[in-house]
Order: structure tokens, then sequence, then C-alpha cells
């Protein structure tokens, strides 16, 4: 039954328009009563989006699964490709989707409130992760909205091709550059310091010892991770002095 009137739905939205297409359209070309609709979508919009609660559910589950074990950033990564194979089960019924979504102004909002609350689902598995570090808070935020941004930006791509090529390496590209930002890896132990060389010696006392630099970027919450990389390098850029 919920097939059927996501069938039917679809059919009338590309044949009329989605504007133009009733609920009660809907029922009667599926051939059942309105409270049948009602009962599997609270809305005409729902049935647009027929599988994100579910994913939702199947990706918060997942997070709720993980142990202590596990890195975090690489985590979430792992969760977000949940969605991908929510869209990769059915290429054709996604494409449709993606070109209806941007048609209506209406179906493009409610996406939007989607993909935020797959947003807070990957934050507050972080926030509980980072729970007694410095800016923990923060940290799962961006990290969050990292995540989104890369996979939001691969998918689409792979929707605009119509769906073709294969969709976990395009997303898996994207979700790299998250992982290589901000997800941990063990570190290698350090080497044993040999008696035989000696030690560095001090600066000269009228040479003070270099400071870091510190650069700290703001940028738009779901901006995409590489403007935010361009925003990083060009501000290196100019603070650094070049090489004589």
């Amino acid at each position: 039954m919920r097939d059927a009137l996501v069938a039917a739905a679809f059919r009338l939205f590309l044949e009329r328009g989605y504007e133009q297409t009733t609920v009660d359209d809907i029922v009667a070309l599926a051939g059942v009563g309105r409270r049948s609709f009602f009962r599997y979508f609270p809305s005409k919009e729902d049935v647009v989006f027929p599988d994100h609660e579910r994913c939702l559910a199947d990706m918060t589950a997942f997070l709720a699964a993980s142990g202590t074990d596990h890195e975090p950033v690489r985590r979430v990564c792992d969760a977000a490709r949940l969605v991908l194979l929510m869209y990769a089960e059915n290429p054709s019924f996604s494409v449709q989707r993606y070109r209806l979504t941007k048609r209506v102004p209406g179906l493009r909002a409610y996406e939007l409130s989607v993909v935020w609350r797959y947003e807070r689902a990957l934050a507050e598995y972080l926030r509980d992760r980072f729970t007694g570090r410095p800016d923990g808070n923060l940290r799962a935020d961006v990290i969050a909205a990292a995540v989104v941004a890369a996979h939001n930006n691969a998918l689409r791509s792979w929707l605009r091709s119509d769906g073709r090529g294969d969709a976990s390496t395009t997303v898996d590209h994207a979700l790299g550059y998250v992982q290589a930002a901000f997800g941990t890896t063990p570190k290698a132990p350090a080497a044993p310091i040999s008696p035989a060389v000696p030690a560095a010696p001090a600066p000269p006392a009228d040479e003070p010892p270099k400071d870091e630099d510190v650069v700290v970027v703001v940028s738009r919450r779901g901006a995409p991770l590489w403007r935010v990389v361009q925003e990083i390098e060009t501000t290196l850029g100019r603070d650094r002095t070049p090489p004589e």
C-alpha cells in the first residue's frame, strides 16, 4: 500500500506538477481512501520523502550501538554512508525526487529540515563522545556540519549525473576530506634517543623561540568543505612571509 501510494503520487507529480496534485488525486489513482494515505504519510510532502524516517532511525541506532573503541569521526562518516545506501537502493526514484525537489521551493525547504535532523543526530553522538574536552560541543557541531556538507556535495554530484557511476566512490572521496581534517590516527611511538646523539643546542639568548601561528576561520554552517579549506589556504598564504 505504501509503495503504491508513492508510485501514484510521483506519476501524478510528473504528469500534472506537484502543486496541481492533491491528496485526493493520489488516493484516487492508487484506489484507496484518504484515511489509508494519512496512515502512512502525515502530509503530501512526506510522500516525496518516504524513506527518510526509516533511514534516520537506522542512523540513530547505528550511532547508539557504537563502542568506545570506535573512532568518532570515522563512525559519523560511516553513519552518513547509510543515507547514501538509501539513495542508491533506487537510483531512478532518487533522481526523480532530486529533479522534483529542485523545482518546488516548498519541497526544498522540507528537505533542508530533514538534512538538519541528520546533522543533529551526528552532532549529539559527537557531543557525547567529546564530553570533557576543550570546545567539545563546538568541535562536535563543526564536524557534524562538515560530514553533512561533504556527503551532500558528493550525493548531488551523483544525482546530477542521473545516478550513473559508483556513488559510494564519490561519497567516500568527499568524506575522506573530513576524516583527514578532523579524524585521529594512532601516533607512532617516538624513536629512542641514542646517547651518542648530542642534544639540540638551545636558541641564542637574543633569538627567542618562534611562536606557532594560530589561524581561526569563521565559516557559514553548511558551507561546502572545499570552501572552508580554500579560506584556510587563503589566510595562511596571506600571513606567510615568502622565503628569501
